[in-house]
């Protein structure tokens, strides 16, 4: 685990944000990537992100992650 007490291992697939009842699996693909940080935003408008969690695994090029908690509707983004 990487620190974060809600981030999961997760699974690679399918690719982007699915919601899984009790949180979001994340999975990005990147063959170069030697990190991926998930950044969460409270809004739209919000200019900062107010939590930035790496993703804590990694299969076949697919970072991934499952956020227990998090809700449809998360702003998030990938650094």
């Amino acid at each position: 685990m990487n620190g974060h007490p809600f981030m999961w291992p997760g699974k690679p697939a399918p690719l982007g944000a699915t919601w899984e009842c009790t949180g979001i699996n994340f999975a990005l693909y990147s063959e170069n990537a030697t990190r991926v940080e998930l950044c969460l935003f409270e809004s739209p408008d919000a200019r900062r992100q107010t939590l930035s969690i790496d993703l804590p695994e990694k299969t076949n090029h697919v970072w991934h992650g499952f956020l227990h908690g998090a809700a449809p509707g998360q702003i998030y983004g990938y650094r």
